[in-house]
């Protein structure tokens, strides 16, 4: 079944972990044998030839760079320019992806009915070019919001202010603490230039304080249930109700300390704790309780964010594997249309209503 990932963090993989996308999983994996810098060396679970293999046609692919005050043990850059500079590097990675045939850019409505329309087409080339949209995860790396209009021009389309610890706009998780002038200023032109808002990692104040000053369209592209695994990164049941109610998807993460309570970094496994898909999609359904309907869950898996196969579901060896999920879900008792939906219509549908106002 087609199917829509809300969160990958592509760019990142190719300039930081060295990666070729372009190359079979199993090349990656043996050219880092032996590397150490990583806990996830040898153990990626996405490339390009995996997206095709498993009808991934279309992503949200992420731009990121974190800066650091000089007290925040966290890593990242010294400066937000520094910050900026990678995300450029990054930037000029995925145009050449698409320069490539890899990848193919979507900004708005034409363009996504064209690369879907593309994705189906049984007449084209077998190597099609995999559809994405451009995310920033954590703002930190927009020196100024003159910076953010030019990041729109180039293509940007969705903004979550915050990743892990304090940041520059937004406190983000394992943080606390309310946006200031800046954070609301970023908030006003996201709105004006009418790019979706991730709330995903934005720490509980900014999260209500963001839901209060934010009227443009918002989703969640990576989440999971803190009633399901108690931490200040998951969503508390409250705060998916207002998703619900804004119109919201959520997109379920696939790193599996997100996925069971008391996983231990370093020491816990896949299988010793359990962790597979079905438990993933217990995080899916919950929403879908809350909500009374399957119209706001996604996939938003995160797969190789800092994590590989020692970290993700036992059951998935690449991404390919998210064609697991519409069986699962059959055996849950999901009906055809409601499989469709999470796997891919529920993404399209708000895109379809958010672009449509363009």
């Amino acid at each position: 079944m087609f199917t829509i990932d809300a969160h990958l963090d592509l760019a990142m993989n190719a300039m930081e972990w060295n990666r070729d996308l372009r190359q079979p999983i199993s090349a990656i994996r043996a050219r880092e044998q032996g590397m150490t810098d990583k806990p996830d060396r040898g153990k990626a679970t996405v490339s390009f030839e995996e997206l095709r293999k498993g009808n991934i046609g279309f992503v949200v692919a992420t731009q990121i760079a974190r800066y650091v005050a000089p007290e925040n043990s966290l890593p990242g850059w010294h400066s937000p320019e520094q910050a900026w500079a990678h995300t450029q590097a990054q930037l000029a990675w995925y145009q050449e992806m698409e320069r490539q045939g890899e990848m193919f850019w979507v900004k708005d409505l034409p363009s996504l009915k064209s690369h879907l329309a593309n994705w189906d087409d049984e007449k084209s080339l077998v190597k099609k070019p995999v559809g994405f949209m451009l995310s920033l995860e954590g703002a930190d790396s927009l020196v100024t919001l003159k910076h953010l209009e030019r990041a729109y021009e180039y293509g940007l389309r969705t903004v979550g202010p915050a990743h892990y610890g304090p940041g520059r706009y937004a406190n983000g998780t394992d943080s606390t603490g309310e946006m200031g002038a800046a954070g609301l200023a970023l908030l006003d032109e996201m709105e004006r230039l009418g790019i979706i808002l991730d709330v995903t990692h934005l720490c509980d104040d900014a999260f209500w304080q963001a839901i209060k000053h934010f009227n443009g369209n918002l989703w969640a592209s990576h989440q999971n249930c803190r009633s399901l695994v108690p931490h200040n990164r998951q969503f508390s049941d409250e705060q998916l109700k207002v998703l619900i109610e804004r119109e919201a998807v959520v997109g379920l993460a696939l790193d599996a300390w997100m996925i069971v309570p008391g996983w231990v970094r370093g020491q816990s496994t896949p299988s010793s704790m359990g962790c597979n898909l079905e438990k993933a999609l217990a995080h899916l359904d919950h929403v879908c309780q809350l909500a009374g309907n399957a119209l706001h869950v996604g996939i938003g898996s995160d797969l190789d964010g800092a994590f590989g196969t020692e970290q993700c579901p036992s059951d998935l060896e690449t991404i390919a594997d998210l064609q697991k999920i519409p069986y699962l879900l059959h055996q849950r008792g999901f009906m055809e249309k409601d499989i469709a939906n999470v796997m891919h219509g529920n993404w399209l549908r708000f895109l379809e209503k958010a672009w449509s106002k363009q």
